[in-house]
C-alpha cells in the first residue's frame, strides 16, 4: 500500500521536519509519498498552482491519504483532503 502525506506547508516553519517525521514513523507499514520533498526540488518560481496539480497527480496514485495535525488550516491539504473524500481514498488522520 502506498500512503499520501498531506499538510501545511506554506507559512509553517517546521513542514520539512514535520513531513520527515510522518515519513520515517509511515516507511514501518506503507511506501510513502512525501509531496514536502518534491517541492524541495523544483524552483523557487514554480506556481502553486502547478504544484498542487502535481499533488493531486500524486495522490491519485496512492492508496491512502494521511492528514498531518493542522492539515484544516491550509488551502492545499484541504483541497487534498477534499479530493480524497470525492474519489473513495482512505484517509487517516495524525494523533498525538
Amino acid at each position: 500500500m502506498t500512503v499520501y502525506i498531506s499538510g501545511g506547508i506554506s507559512n509553517v516553519p517546521d513542514y520539512m521536519r514535520r513531513f520527515k517525521k510522518a515519513e520515517k514513523r509511515l516507511k514501518k507499514h506503507f511506501d510513502v509519498v512525501n509531496p514536502a520533498k518534491v517541492l524541495d526540488k523544483l524552483p523557487k518560481c514554480t506556481a502553486y498552482e502547478t504544484y498542487m496539480e502535481m499533488s493531486i497527480v500524486m495522490l491519485k496514485e496512492c492508496d491512502l491519504i494521511y492528514m498531518l495535525k493542522g492539515w484544516s488550516n491550509s488551502k492545499g491539504a484541504s483541497a487534498e483532503h477534499g479530493y480524497a473524500l470525492e474519489h473513495g481514498i482512505p484517509i487517516v488522520y495524525e494523533r498525538d
